[in-house]
């Protein structure tokens, strides 16, 4: 049994927290549930855990109540084709493979079986920063590198990229890079090829972006080194391409509520009062796609905004198009937000 497929068998004497890391850990978006003999009786998915929680259980409540007892699975005699014809009949993204005696051998990924195609097209990962907000927890490893559920954050990233068919990511280091190097090499071990862009002085959220090769011939994902997603990168290079994008920024929908009553005045009267309103803004979400010919306009060797070549290429007329991030989301980079996506 491989190490992923290991994070996502979990005892049907777990919790719903253990749910939750073991979600995290496999990047399958599925628990397989497993019995004293191995065997596997259950599935339980994120959402699952999502109404568990909504319906007033606890992250320490055991998960055996919201188990799946019914389910899809196959023996590893069933070709690819026919599971993918399955999956997409019934709407379900995951498959278990059995024995004949119900152990688990493997599990189909409809991502995986639908996007793992090798694409032309590179990434970059900023993991340059030295996570100040992160203190003093960052004193002494790199942002990217604080683990979640027991593997780094930049890992996630690495895989999730993978999994949708890059093989060729660049990875901006500055602050302790040795231990970001050391860890992940050439990519070998993770199915890619990985570069480093050294940044000699912190070069900013674009700056990074000019130590890449010339001469790119498709778009560039580029990606924030605190971010963990799944969001959909098919759906945005091909969002990008048809639309004729010289950037596509990700976006997603933020949401406050205001702690005090809001008046609605007008000439000094007032008109209206609204209790404590709930206010929506969309937000950038730190996932980009850029045409080559924009990589042109970041100055070399400068700390350089990404925001500002956004902003360049909006003054400059080209399109700059926006994908909305539907799928889970967390930028890690804030404490708050870190506690959330460790399940404190």
């Amino acid at each position: 049994m491989n190490v992923q497929l290991s994070y996502a068998c979990v005892s049907d004497k777990a919790s719903l927290l253990e749910g939750m890391q073991s979600l995290s850990k496999s990047c399958m978006r599925i628990c397989l549930i497993i019995d004293n003999n191995k065997k596997l009786t259950g599935i339980l998915t994120d959402g699952d855990i999502r109404r568990a929680l909504l319906n007033g259980a606890s992250l320490n409540s055991g998960l055996l109540p919201y188990i799946q007892r019914s389910f899809l699975a196959v023996s590893k005699d069933v070709s690819r084709s026919e599971v993918l014809d399955l999956m997409k009949a019934r709407f379900i993204e995951q498959v278990p493979v059995l024995s004949e005696s119900g152990e688990v051998l493997g599990v189909h990924l409809l991502r995986q079986m639908l996007g793992a195609h090798d694409k032309p097209n590179a990434a970059v990962i900023m993991a340059g920063g030295r996570g100040e907000r992160l203190k003093p927890l960052t004193d002494t490893i790199p942002k990217p590198m604080v683990r979640v559920a027991g593997r780094p954050i930049l890992e996630r990233i690495i895989l999730h990229l993978v999994g949708y068919g890059i093989r060729k990511i660049f990875i901006s280091v500055n602050y302790l890079a040795s231990m970001i190097e050391d860890y992940f090499g050439n990519g070998q071990n993770y199915g890619c090829h990985i570069e480093y862009l050294r940044e000699e002085s912190p070069l900013g959220t674009g700056g990074p972006l000019s130590l890449l090769p010339r001469g790119m011939k498709m778009p560039t994902l580029v990606l924030n080194g605190d971010l963990i997603t799944q969001a959909n990168l098919d759906a945005m290079l091909n969002l990008h391409s048809i639309e004729k994008n010289m950037i596509t920024v990700g976006t997603r929908e933020f949401t406050h509520q205001v702690p005090f009553g809001c008046l609605e005045v007008e000439y000094g009267e007032v008109k209206a009062i609204v209790e404590k309103p709930i206010m929506s803004r969309t937000i950038n979400a730190g996932i980009y796609a850029f045409s080559p010919d924009v990589l042109d306009a970041i100055p070399p060797q400068s700390s350089f905004p990404i925001t500002a070549l956004i902003e360049k290429s909006i003054f400059d007329g080209h399109r700059v198009g926006a994908f909305p991030v539907d799928e889970d989301w967390i930028d890690v980079g804030r404490p708050e937000e870190l506690s959330k996506a460790r399940g404190n």
